[in-house]
């Protein structure tokens, strides 16, 4: 099968969107940016081609292989066991990495008793890892290094302990092996890891159609050969690619933003650290834009300088301002100013709700005035980037828009964030088909 992919190097994450000949999405991923766009870019690769073969399950499955709830039922298990073989493997990485690390003056005669001691650390890992990715758990996030780290630094202290070893030993160890391994995604060929995955879920999880495993090795059997690949965002120059396989940001925005709502004339996308106001003609090309200056008032960025500011999740801060019954005015728009006057009205007994709305409204005033400048905003206006996903934001997008250009069609895909991947595949599949058609002539 031929297959197109679209990655979106953002400054705070890197989005990938595989995409067949049809047009049809098979599969995405995302992950942190990190500033490391190279591993970035392997690792969501990775990721759009793994949801990408759970796309294709789904299709082999059909209607025919049993009842909806049997079937999501066995999916869900099968993506916990194929987690805990990445898992498991990256955990083996980790563990010999650090001990090569075990050497030199500072281990002295403790070398064996520390390696002994990174043993038994990994060891309990392994043996606790299956609850990690049980049915119902909960993990605080699904990067490697966040689930195994904070359990290595928990572990290691009470064997540290129990082989009367200096705790900064193990400690030292691993902050100068997680990095390496961070920056080596997990290897090896994922059929063999869905194969093992199924092996374990097929052993585990009674009454496991035979249908339901068969249909999984058809699916597998289908190669996903990546036939075109396009790259944009932020990093998108730091990308190993010729300049072919590079588009813009603004032009895939506009692509991909078409693609999800056919009928866009206008787009907004704020994303970590810009904003664009972008129009598009019946096609979804652009036709004129508009982006911030190099300020990252508006921007993500803002929202998380802000979130840190409180003491509070990135994510919080939407469902707080929502509860606000007076917004809070906000005179300035500077990302250092706002944190200043954020806590003079914090020290003023205003409520965080209030303070937290205003803010919100800070930052869509700021995108209406780019969008303005771009051209204003024409039925259908579709909005996009990470803080589509922020309620409090759109609930003052919504009322400005109204406010300003008067009921306006305003469409926001939950896979949002993708827009700008998915606009790099569909440049990637017209690629691909245009080099086709040359050959053809």
């Amino acid at each position: 099968m031929r297959t197109f992919v679209g990655i979106d190097l953002g400054s705070t994450t890197t989005k990938a969107v595989l995409m067949d000949e049809n047009e049809q999405v098979l599969g995405r991923g995302i992950t942190n940016s990190r500033s490391n766009y190279d591993t970035a870019c392997k690792v969501v690769t990775q990721e759009a081609a793994i949801d990408a073969r759970f796309t294709l399950f789904r299709r082999e499955f059909g209607d025919e292989q049993g009842t909806e709830k049997q079937v999501e039922a066995f999916l869900g298990a099968l993506e916990r066991a194929f987690r805990l073989e990445q898992f498991l493997e990256q955990l083996d990485d980790l563990e010999q990495t650090c001990i090569e690390q075990v050497k030199g003056d500072r281990f002295a005669k403790a070398e064996h008793a520390v390696k002994d001691a990174i043993g038994e650390v990994f060891r309990r890992l392994r043996e606790e890892a299956p609850e990690l990715f049980a049915p119902g758990a909960t993990r605080k996030s699904d990067f490697f290094r966040d689930i195994a780290g904070s359990r290595y630094l928990a572990i290691a202290e009470e064997v540290a302990r129990d082989a009367e070893l200096a705790y900064e030993l193990l400690l030292n160890v691993y902050d100068k092996s997680i990095i390496s391994v961070e920056n080596r995604p997990p290897s090896g060929e994922l059929s063999e890891k869905f194969r093992s995955a199924l092996d374990r879920v097929t052993a585990e999880v009674a009454g496991t159609s035979e249908h339901l495993q068969e249909a999984v090795e058809k699916a597998l059997a289908i190669e996903l050969e990546e036939t075109y690949l396009v790259g944009t965002g932020y990093g998108r120059v730091t990308l190993p690619f010729s300049k072919e396989h590079i588009r813009s940001e603004i032009l895939c925005h506009g692509l991909g933003a078409h693609m999800m709502f056919p009928k866009t004339r206008t787009v907004l996308d704020i994303g970590g650290q810009d904003t664009k106001g972008i129009q598009v003609d019946p096609g979804g090309i652009v036709e004129n834009f508009q982006m911030n200056d190099r300020c990252a008032a508006g921007c993500g960025r803002y929202l998380g300088y802000i979130a840190d500011e409180m003491n509070m999740g990135l994510h919080e801060l939407g469902p707080l301002a929502m509860k606000s019954s007076k917004p809070a005015r906000i005179n300035s728009t500077c990302t250092v100013f706002a944190g200043a006057e954020l806590r003079d009205r914090l020290a003023l007994g205003e409520k965080r709700e209030d303070i937290l709305a205003g803010l919100h409204r800070a930052i869509i005033l700021r995108a209406m005035s780019i969008i303005s400048r771009s051209g204003g905003i024409a039925d259908e206006f579709t909005f996009t980037g990470g803080v589509a996903k922020n309620q409090a934001a759109v609930r003052e997008l919504r009322k400005l828009v109204v406010e300003n250009y008067g009921e306006v069609t305003i469409n926001i895909d939950p896979d949002s964030i993708y827009t700008g991947a998915l606009g790099g595949a569909e440049f990637a599949r017209r690629a691909a088909e245009g080099r086709m058609e040359g050959l053809d002539a």
